[in-house]
């Protein structure tokens, strides 16, 4: 099985008209291969917001992707999404699991290996995403774990997928796949550069993967 390659919006790096420049890369995104795509727009008003999400899902109908919104179960249940990814200190998995509806992807993000060993004999879980594993601008007060403690945590995940997530890169990836993590998230990776340049980022990302030595 390949790895997970994931997408996180932010639509204020899209400039003016954002909303509808974010919409359609989740569509070449969806087309080009990757597997999930979530919605972290946490500064977007309820109505505004359900919209986006509802465009998203219309987005990638007819593809494998899926959408997930970062901690608003309410909103993503509402609008149709295929997940939601919770914040470290949201409401549990099983707890989120017991009100979900069957396939319902449920994430969380985890910070330390701690918090992984906690989790790991916890139900409810699909996925948990780690970092900040290498430095990024998004988080310039984060200090970056590197690949090593994500090792660990793939350890001590205990067959639980971890996805790594904070400055990866094309050429960083093939680090992050000789740690037998189960795949990668990033922003500025699918945001930062021309619309018609993500399908070969996503394929570079997904090459990277497969040859990591």
């Amino acid at each position: 099985m390949g790895p997970v390659v994931y997408m996180i919006s932010d639509r204020r790096r899209l400039g003016l008209h954002g909303e509808e420049a974010l919409i359609r890369r989740i569509g070449l995104a969806a087309r080009a291969g990757i597997h999930l795509i979530q919605i972290r727009e946490r500064d977007m008003a309820d109505e505004a917001l359900f919209a986006l999400v509802r465009q998203a899902v219309s987005a990638v109908r007819g593809t494998r992707a899926r959408v997930l919104v970062n901690d608003r179960v309410d909103v993503a249940l509402a609008a149709g999404a295929h997940g939601v990814h919770l914040r470290s200190d949201s409401v549990s998995g099983p707890r989120m699991r017991a009100i979900a509806p069957p396939g319902f992807l449920i994430g969380r993000s985890i910070h330390t290996r701690e918090e992984v060993v906690a989790l790991s004999t916890e139900s409810g879980l699909d996925y948990v995403l780690f970092g900040t594993v290498f430095p990024t601008a998004s988080k310039p007060d984060r200090a970056a774990a590197g690949a090593e403690v994500l090792g660990d945590v793939v350890n001590a995940a205990r067959g639980l997928p971890v996805l790594a997530i904070g400055g990866v890169t094309i050429t960083n990836a093939r680090q992050l796949a000789r740690t037998g993590c189960s795949g990668f998230a990033a922003i500025g990776q699918f945001l930062d550069g021309p619309e018609e340049d993500l399908a070969a980022t996503a394929t570079a990302a997904l090459a990277a993967w497969e040859n990591p030595r």
